[in-house]
């Protein structure tokens, strides 16, 4: 086991990364005692995540950015308990180091000196804690986003820390794994006794884990309400409601009216079968679908079930084992001006996966699983240029696409700062904002609203919704029962890589 818990104090701290003007958390007075169990929420880009990775000890203030005040951890600067610290950060690939499973979770024991004859009984263990669905073998390259989660969890579960840092560590979890994954960190709490802050927007299935909810304001505005949870939400609903929290058993924002169908098809997938290298079973098998003008179809389905997989084919971004997607001519900018016949043979000859990019970016927008995957410049409104200027429209249609993008999806303020230094949802947020840049027919979404407030949420299922209203075909993956029953006109079950019916 550890030692004892670690205690917090922040006085007046700030942090602003370089290159941006505003602070990304400021004027911050919090004091967390040894082995309290704390709920830290608040506005997307509340500087939630910042505060996080400064207790980790993780802020490097010469390179990152500036720092004002103090931040400490065990009456220490982070840095110096460091090894007492575990932290599992919003994106699991940032985490994941090794080709094997088990030899991941088992690097930071090594690191920390962990004698050999106690390693691997602590990365079984931690597995087992983890919910982890496989073997030490298993190689990490071929884990779906929610078991890559998993297996960062258990890393950090297996070092036994004084102080459990956790950003956002259910966000792409299917029901069950969240649960197990809460659950295991209720063991590992108890067990250890060591103090505990989890980030997360949905707060309503952490209270029982928890005797304490902070809320962050955003721009630097400190901390907005502290207490109990019975207290937090049952005094201050309003202020946090306009502030973007998510209130537990509160009204669900509007819901989207619904789509009136028709009865063009945009996309049409027939009979998808994938199989990824060196395996010995199909990700995906004999899927076939029909996405439709003016409708929004949920994919649904267990972590690790292939609805990835699927969307990935869906979007023209894997090549297919056998089967294939194709689009409907107007979809296709190379085919409008084609007699119909040699439209039908053209379409017919030109899969989805062998169009040329600046074609697929006017015909199917895609959000991936991972936002940083589908970033290529350097500034917000950069990345949103990309695909239009790629697209082949004009200077004037580019800059009015992109402000009228900013402005939609809350990202004004970042227009100029480095994609990569964003928030968790405000990465999401821009990568939903490329793939609507070039107003493409079909937009493929994965997880479309993970780390969102309230509010964005709303602006994210608004948009979608007035998309779809306008004739757009939509597909989405996601385990967000509110947003599947808000916006989706249908619902199709995968599971164990088969569409179920």
């Amino acid at each position: 086991m550890s030692g004892s818990a670690l205690s917090i104090r922040a006085r007046g701290f700030g942090f602003r990364y370089a290159g941006r003007l505003a602070w990304a958390v400021r004027g911050l007075d919090l004091a967390i005692e040894p082995g309290e169990r704390v709920l830290l929420a608040g506005p997307s880009g509340g500087g939630k995540s910042t505060l996080l990775t400064g207790l980790a000890g993780l802020l490097d203030t010469d390179q990152a950015g500036e720092s004002e005040g103090a931040l400490e951890v065990g009456g220490l600067p982070p840095v110096e308990v460091r090894d007492r610290i575990g932290m599992a950060f919003q994106d699991p690939e940032t985490q994941l180091v090794m080709a094997r499973a088990g030899d991941d979770v088992a690097f930071g024991l090594e690191n920390r000196a962990v004698p050999t004859e106690a390693i691997w009984s602590r990365v079984d263990e931690a597995l087992a804690l983890a919910g982890f669905p496989y073997d030490r073998e298993h190689p990490t390259g071929r884990l779906s986003g929610g078991e890559k989660q998993r297996l960062v969890l258990a890393g950090v579960v297996a070092l036994r820390p004084d102080l459990l840092l956790l950003d956002e560590p259910t966000a792409n979890l299917d029901p069950e794994g969240a649960a197990l994954v809460r659950g295991a960190v209720g063991q590992v709490v108890e067990a250890t006794g060591a103090t505990l802050v989890v980030v997360d927007h949905r707060v309503e299935d952490w209270l029982p884990q928890v005797d304490r909810v902070v809320v962050v304001g955003a721009g630097g505005g400190g901390v907005l309400a502290d207490g109990t949870p019975e207290k937090v939400f049952t005094t201050e609903q309003d202020a946090l409601a306009a502030a973007g929290v998510w209130i537990p058993g509160g009204e669900l924002p509007n819901r989207s009216r619904p789509a009136t169908t028709r009865s063009e098809p945009w996309l049409t997938a027939e009979t998808l079968a994938y199989r990824y290298p060196g395996t010995d079973r199909p990700a995906l098998a004999d899927a076939s679908l029909v996405l439709r003008e003016g409708e929004a179809v949920a994919i649904t389905g267990t972590n690790g079930s292939g609805k990835s997989t699927l969307a990935m084919l869906l979007a023209g971004l894997l090549a297919p084992s056998s089967g294939q997607v194709s689009v409907a001519d107007g979809a296709d900018p190379d085919v409008t001006d084609l007699p119909r016949r040699r439209r039908r043979r053209r379409t017919a000859a030109r899969p989805l996966h062998r169009w040329r990019a600046n074609e697929l970016v006017r015909a199917v927008g895609t959000v991936f699983q991972d936002p940083e995957h589908q970033f290529l410049t350097s500034s917000v409104r950069a990345e949103l240029a990309l695909g239009p200027r790629l697209a082949g429209l004009s200077a004037e249609q580019t800059k009015r696409r992109v402000e009228e993008l900013l402005q939609r999806l809350a990202l004004e303020k970042l227009a100029e700062a480095n994609p990569f230094t964003l928030s968790g949802g405000e990465k999401r947020r821009l990568s939903v904002a490329t793939a609507l840049a070039t107003g493409p027919r079909v937009l493929v979404l994965d997880e479309p609203t993970f780390g969102q407030d309230r509010r964005t949420w709303q602006e994210l299922l608004d948009l979608l919704a007035e998309l779809r209203s306008a004739g757009h075909a939509l597909c989405y993956v996601s385990h967000d029962r509110e947003f599947i029953s808000a916006l989706a006109d249908r619902e199709l079950p995968v599971r164990s890589g088969r569409l179920a019916a």
